[in-house]
């Protein structure tokens, strides 16, 4: 019978004993962790700029807006007595284009809504005057910035052209848009107002205690 060396050079190696750590499995690939595989090579002396986009995939309908909480409770008090105001101003809030833009002409709002045009063209003026509204030229309109925005890609009006073929220098940027009014000697007064930094609304007209606004 032989015997093996002493000092255990010999000895067979056991496994290592298993790690008590388990190993959690790898979730799911969702939208901010999936992996799109596509490379862009630049050509020399280029750079890119990477930054997230704006997503709307988890809205009714996919598209958002940005929208000011106190304009939100300043309209629910200021048109109480007139609550027309608050339907259109809705449809319109939905209504945007990239930059608060909106393609109508007063009968388009009055068919989708079921009103008569004078119904309409009366709202209009009411958000007019409140400096909620503009109207760019005929069949077009701008909801106040500061007061409800639709971000993304700013989309070039008829007969303007693409300031950038990257499109970098066409996203809304919402400060850049205030600018633009309060520089702009066509804005009317009451929008330009709105618009201002520090902005104050108008304070609503205080309760009578019935529910009622008093004069």
């Amino acid at each position: 019978m032989s015997s093996g060396p002493l000092d255990g050079s010999a000895a067979p190696k056991l496994p290592d004993a298993p790690s008590r750590r388990r190993r959690r499995p790898k979730p799911p690939p969702t939208a901010y962790n999936r992996s799109s595989g596509s490379t862009i090579e630049l050509p020399a002396g280029h750079a890119a700029q990477v930054f997230p986009v704006g997503s709307s995939t988890g809205f009714i309908g996919e598209a958002f807006s940005m929208d000011s909480l106190e304009f939100m409770r300043w309209a629910a008090v200021r048109y109480d007595d007139d609550r027309f105001v608050l339907v259109v101003l809705f449809t319109l809030m939905g209504s945007q284009k990239p930059g608060g833009l909106i393609e109508a002409i007063h009968e388009d709002v009055a068919e989708a809504l079921g009103y008569s045009r004078p119904h309409i063209s009366r709202v209009f003026n009411v958000l007019e005057a409140d400096g909620a509204l503009r109207k760019l030229q005929r069949g077009l309109y701008q909801l106040n910035p500061a007061a409800s925005l639709r971000g993304g890609l700013k989309e070039p009006r008829k007969g303007e052209k693409k300031r950038s073929k990257a499109g970098m220098s066409d996203r809304v940027e919402q400060l850049d848009l205030l600018r633009e009014i309060l520089e702009d000697p066509d804005a009317p007064e009451a929008f330009r107002a709105m618009a201002a930094p520090g902005a104050k609304l108008e304070v609503p007209k205080e309760s009578d205690g019935e529910g009622k606004a008093t004069s």
